[in-house]
C-alpha cells in the first residue's frame, strides 16, 4: 500500500515516552512558548457576528487576509506580488502547501532533491504522491553543496527544495547559496520551493532571504509560509504559499479536493495577527535567544563528546554524538533515565551517525536550563570517550 513505505511519524512514539516517564522535559517538539496575539481572538468575535461564515469560502482564501498576505510579502520577504504573474493560497499549515506543490508539479515516479538532514515531512509528502526523495546532504556546516545538487539533477528531477532557516539544524542559508540554487531551477527548468516557517528567527544580526525575491524568480519559485510558529499558531493550522500563476489551476483542484477551503476560523485569526505583523514575534525572540545562549553554554562544557551545529535561525540545535549508539535508543535512555527528551537524527535522514535535534523555543528560559543541564549530564554519563 502507498503508506507502507513511508516512516512512521516519531514525535507521537517520542511524546508517549514522555508520558510514560512523569517529569520528563522535553526539548523535542518545535514550538513556541508564547500565545497568539490579542488581536487574533479579536477578529474571532468578528468571525462569529456573521453567519454566513459558517458556509463554504473562496479555494484561495478571504479576501482580507490575502490582501494582508500581499502587503506582508512586499514588507518582510521583498516579494513584489503580481496577479498576472503569481498567485497566492491560503493553507492548512504550511504542510499542506508543501503537499499541494509537490502534487501539482509531479508525475508519479518523479524525483524532488531534499537536503539531508531534512525535514521528516517533506520526504514523507514526496513518497506519499508516489514520488522519489533525492537525498543530498549538505557539507559539514549544514550548508547547501551547490555542486552535489547539480550532480542530483536527472531528467525525473522537478524541484530542489530549502528550508532557511533550517530544520532540524537551525543554520540560514546564504543569499549567495539561496540565488545559485534558483538560479539552477531556472536553467534546468524545474521549481525551487522555498520553506520559509521560520523567517522570523535569525540571530547574530543574520538576515533571512526570500527566493521569490530574486529578479526573475516568480516563474519557477514556490513560497511557503507559515503562521504556526511566529504568532503560536501550531493548532490553528493557518499557512499560504506563492505559486507560479501556471500552477493556479493544479493547486485549485488539489485544494477543492482536500479541504474544498482554508479553516475560515483560522483566516480571521490569521488576518488579526498579520495586522500586528513581524513585531509581535521579534519582541519574544530575546528571551528566545536567551535560552539559545544557555544551551549553547551547557554543550560547550561537553564539546569533547558533541559538536554543535552553528545555529543562527529557527529554534533548534543539531548534535553530533561521537558514539556508535543509535540515536533512538540514546534518545530513549536520555528520557527513561535522566527525564530529557529530544528528537534522534534517524528521524531527519540521519542514519550513518548519531545525532540528536534539540529545540528551545517552547520553554522558559528555568525549565530550559534545568532540561539542558539534564540532557549534558545525561550524554556526559552514557557517552565513552
Amino acid at each position: 500500500m502507498r503508506a507502507d513505505n513511508i516512516q512512521l511519524p516519531l514525535i507521537p512514539i517520542i511524546n508517549e515516552l514522555i508520558i510514560n516517564n512523569p517529569n520528563t522535559i522535553s526539548l523535542g517538539q518545535g514550538v513556541v512558548f508564547y500565545p497568539p496575539p490579542d488581536e487574533t481572538f479579536k477578529e474571532i468575535d468578528k468571525f462569529a457576528g456573521n453567519p454566513q461564515n459558517n458556509l463554504y469560502q473562496s479555494i484561495n482564501g478571504i479576501n482580507k487576509l490575502l490582501e494582508e498576505i500581499e502587503t506582508k510579502l512586499a514588507q518582510d520577504n521583498q516579494i513584489n506580488y503580481s496577479q498576472n504573474r503569481s498567485s497566492i493560497f491560503v493553507t492548512a499549515g504550511s504542510n499542506m502547501a508543501f503537499m499541494n506543490a509537490v502534487l501539482a508539479i509531479t508525475n508519479p515516479e518523479d524525483e524532488i532533491i531534499i537536503l539531508a538532514p531534512y525535514y521528516f515531512n517533506h520526504e514523507m509528502a514526496i513518497r506519499l504522491a508516489n514520488c522519489k526523495p533525492i537525498i543530498v546532504d549538505t557539507n559539514n556546516q549544514y550548508q547547501p553543496d551547490i555542486d552535489q545538487i547539480i550532480n542530483a539533477i536527472t531528467p525525473k528531477t522537478k524541484a530542489i527544495v530549502t528550508i532557511s532557516p533550517n530544520n532540524p539544524t537551525g543554520v540560514v542559508y546564504s543569499k549567495k547559496d539561496l540565488l545559485a540554487i534558483n538560479i539552477i531551477c531556472k536553467e534546468k527548468g524545474i521549481y525551487h520551493i522555498s520553506d520559509e516557517a521560520y523567517e522570523y528567527f535569525t540571530y547574530n544580526g543574520i538576515k533571512h532571504y526570500s527566493p521569490a525575491s530574486f529578479v526573475d524568480s516568480d516563474n519557477h519559485t514556490i513560497s511557503l509560509f507559515s503562521l504556526s510558529k511566529a504568532y503560536g499558531f501550531a493548532s490553528w493550522r493557518i499557512g499560504y504559499m506563492v505559486i507560479p500563476k501556471h500552477l493556479e489551476m493544479a493547486v485549485k483542484k488539489i485544494q477543492d479536493t482536500i479541504l474544498i477551503c482554508p479553516p475560515v476560523i483560522s483566516q480571521y485569526g490569521a488576518y488579526g495577527a498579520l495586522k500586528i505583523g513581524k513585531n509581535y514575534c521579534q519582541k519574544y525572540l530575546l528571551e528566545i535567544n536567551k535560552v539559545r545562549e544557555k544551551m549553547l553554554d551547557s554543550l560547550a562544557k561537553i564539546s569533547n563528546i558533541c559538536e554543535v551545529s552553528k545555529s543562527d535561525g529557527a529554534f533548534y540545535l543539531f548534535l553530533k554524538i561521537k558514539s556508535d549508539m543509535n540515536s533512538f535508543e540514546l534518545t530513549k535512555k536520555l528520557i527513561e533515565n535522566y527525564r530529557v527528551a529530544v528528537i534522534p537524527g534517524t528521524t531527519f535522514g540521519v542514519e550513518n551517525k548519531c545525532c540528536l535535534r534539540v529545540a528551545y523555543g517552547a520553554l522558559n528560559y528555568d525549565t530550559a536550563s534545568i532540561g539542558i543541564n539534564r540532557l549534558v549530564e545525561g550524554l556526559s554519563q552514557l557517552i565513552e570517550v
